[in-house]
């Protein structure tokens, strides 16, 4: 990303430090883009789903809940700017620990609803695949 589009962003969000920190982490920004597209996966936001994004959120990755409603809000304005493919290159460089916990928040999203669509299951396996991941890692729980 060009540094001027950078720094407009630092400067829309300065007042809030989660929205800055997920701003300055592409890695980031691409696994929050990606346990949001599991909420969407199967066609309709579930409050459920949302619950667990929420936690997720807070307790993985330190994004207090009133900082989330702005997170979400940098993610629909500039999560464009990360392309598919470039996520797939951040994930593959991340450690093995912090794929299988990806993998898992997928899982959990996607359980959240007690209703996993054929959409959230091709979403989840692509996705294993890419981070090198058994899916018994995931579902087990056994990293």
């Amino acid at each position: 990303m060009p540094e001027g589009f950078l720094s407009r962003v630092r400067m829309l969000f300065e007042g809030d430090p989660a929205i800055r920190r997920v701003a300055d982490d592409p890695v980031l920004t691409a696994e929050l883009l990606l346990l949001f597209r599991m909420i969407l996966a199967d066609g309709a936001v579930e409050e459920k789903e949302l619950e667990t994004f929420r936690r997720i959120c807070r307790d993985s990755f330190g994004i207090p809940e009133d900082s989330l409603g702005g997170v979400i809000r940098y993610l629909q304005d500039f999560g464009y700017e990360t392309t598919g493919s470039q996520a797939l290159a951040l994930f593959r460089t991340l450690p093995r620990e912090r794929r299988v916990e990806l993998g898992r928040h997928l899982a959990e999203i996607a359980k959240a609803d007690r209703n996993i669509s054929e959409h959230e299951v091709r979403l989840l396996r692509r996705t294993l695949e890419v981070l090198e991941l058994d899916p018994r890692e995931i579902v087990g729980g056994a990293a």
